[in-house]
Formats: C-alpha cells, structure tokens, sequence
C-alpha cells in the first residue's frame, strides 16, 4: 500500500475524535461550498460528489450537506461566501517536501499559524513554487481487499487492474489490503464512473498530490516529519497535506 493510502489509514482511524470536537464536519462543508461553486447539481459536478460522498462516508448530517451546497451555490441569500482555497509550501525536518492546502476566509490568520507550525516542528515556509514542482495532481482511488475487521472483500485484484487499465487509469498497484488506481486529472471521472458501473466502488475517492519522488528515512527522523504534518493537519484552517516521505510499515505502526 502507498505511502499516501497508509497515512490515510491513520487519519481515518483518528476521524472520530476531529468528529467529536466538530473539525471534521467544518472541514467537510467548506470542501462542499468550494466545490458547489461551479454548479449544485453532484451529478454535473463531479468534484461537488466525491465532496459529498466524503462527508456521507464521515456521517455528516444530511442537513450540514444540504446547508454547505446552498451556501457554496449561492443560494443561500442570508450567507456570504469567502472561503478560499490556498496551497502554501515548505520543507520538513530532512529535506522532505510539504504541501499544505488550506480552505479559509482569511489568510492573514492561516499563512500565521502555517508559519508558526512549521517553525516549531523545525520546517520552514517557502516561497510559491519552491515545492509545487516536486509533485503531480493525480486521480486516487482505493478499493480495500479486506474491511475493517481483516475478513477478505469479494474484490478480484487482477480483474480489477484489468478494468482500471481498460477504463483509462494511469497505474495500478495491488498490495494484501488493496488495490490503489492512479489516473491522470482530465480522466479521473471517466475511470471512477466507468469503475462504478462495472460494480466496483471505490472506499476513497478523490484528486491527489501524489509525490514525483520519495524520500527515505530511519524511523526516528521520519518520525519528526510525520509530527509536523499531523500537527499542521490539526489546524482548522488546512484541509490535506502532502508530503514527499516514504512511509514504512513501522512508521504506520507508530502513529495508528
């Protein structure tokens, strides 16, 4: 499994608690009011979906959903809509490349407290550019071999490569847990569509930043890494962050 389905797991695994405190939900509907800016309608908005279908699978009230499309849409005349999304860029402990994507309505505050966070874990701020161009916007999608509980899926790796390569995708990589599928941005729709309608529906589906190249560390350097991306995912204002590290199992281990 990537390094970027791994760390995923782990977020997932910590989602009830940002649930709990209501960060989770807040996250979710200024992903759903961005994207409802270019149509309310999930059906012709293909990013509006898979925004919907994050929140559905997170157990977001519909009625938090519902509020979120309005208000992104502009229909909702008693609310104005200032959220933003801004990509800022840094580097970690090591050299490991970092991309933050944060959706806010002021980014004095958010460059603030980006800036800080990367200071106190031993990273620094770079300039725009200085890190873009280690990483390539990609389509993601990851269907689980086994569910939560380790019982095998009924998911056929080697039919499933066959249908993804078929339908379009890019790259396939099939571990024990899953089977991960790359596609190029302008097709990431066609394939998770055409994915669907052939009965397989992805667990995780969404645009990535997927590294161009990893960077491999011991466990205890990586671990000074990993404490500064959870610590910038734990600030309101980001939504996902990006990193170039190569994840082990041991480092999983560490942090789930």
């Amino acid at each position: 499994m990537s390094g970027h389905s791994k760390w995923s797991t782990i977020k997932r695994k910590k989602g009830a608690a940002d649930a709990a405190r209501g960060k989770l939900f807040t996250r979710l509907a200024r992903e759903i009011q961005v994207a409802a800016r270019n149509g309310a309608d999930p059906a012709a908005n293909f990013t509006l979906r898979l925004a919907i279908e994050r929140a559905r699978a997170e157990n977001m009230p519909k009625e938090n959903i519902e509020r979120a499309i309005r208000r992104g849409a502009g229909l909702d005349k008693d609310y104005t809509d200032n959220i933003e999304t801004v990509v800022y860029e840094g580097y970690g402990p090591h050299g490991v490349a970092i991309l933050v994507e944060c959706l806010t309505d002021n980014r004095n505050r958010t460059i603030s407290e980006v800036r800080r966070t990367f200071t106190k874990g031993n990273g620094s701020l770079g300039e725009p550019g200085s890190v873009a161009w280690q990483f390539t916007e990609k389509g993601y999608l990851l269907f689980n071999r086994v569910d939560e509980e380790g019982r095998p899926t009924s998911i056929d790796p080697d039919e499933l490569f066959l249908a993804a390569i078929e339908s379009g995708a890019e790259d396939v990589e099939i571990s024990e847990d899953a089977v991960e599928v790359y596609t190029e941005r302008t097709s990431f729709a066609q394939v998770s569509q055409a994915l669907e309608e052939r009965g397989y529906r992805a667990s995780q589906a969404e645009l990535i930043m997927k590294p161009n190249n990893t960077i491999e560390l011991a466990p205890e350097e990586a671990t000074s890494v990993l404490n500064l991306v959870e610590a910038l995912e734990e600030l309101d204002d980001v939504n996902k962050v990006y990193h170039n590290l190569e994840l082990t199992e041991e480092m999983v281990a560490q942090f789930a």
